[in-house]
């Protein structure tokens, strides 16, 4: 796992009707860095939003319908996994989850089933100033955002 980045397992409660989730709560040890802003995005089969980085702000992301790929690149020189790629699969089919990114982790994500609903809290609000941006096909990074998951 990069430094600094956490996932949070979310226990579901189905009846009939049909279920319950709990997403996060202000005690969360996850949720230390606190309330910023919260917001919702919505993409379509295929689409890719990639990278972003921001220098002070927590994201926390939850994918409630719709599956994605989420790339995450830490950028942070200091860090102890500087320059380590990891990829989640988030969202339909796969363990209701929250993942935290935090400030210096490259992040994107892209819709391999959709639409694609993201429910993400940050913890400021928004400022431009901490919108940072590095282009999809970074060659440091060397990503590739057309590839799909491996069939095990």
């Amino acid at each position: 796992m990069i430094h600094g980045v956490e996932m949070k397992p979310l226990v579901t409660h189905p009846d009939e009707r049909g279920f319950f989730r709990e997403i996060l709560r202000s005690s969360d040890p996850i949720f230390a860095e606190g309330f910023g802003q919260w917001s919702h995005t919505m993409s379509h089969t295929g689409v890719a939003k990639a990278w972003h980085v921001h220098s002070r702000q927590t994201d926390w992301w939850y994918v409630a319908c719709g599956t994605v790929k989420a790339a995450l690149y830490d950028t942070r020189p200091d860090s102890p996994t500087y320059g380590q790629l990891q990829e989640f699969l988030l969202g339909d089919g796969h363990p209701p989850v929250v993942l935290k990114i935090p400030p210096g982790v490259a992040h994107g994500y892209r819709v391999l089933q959709g639409p694609a609903h993201i429910f993400y809290i940050t913890s400021h609000e928004y400022d431009g100033t901490d919108e940072g941006r590095i282009p999809h096909d970074d060659p440091d990074i060397g990503y590739d955002w057309t590839k799909w998951p491996e069939i095990k």
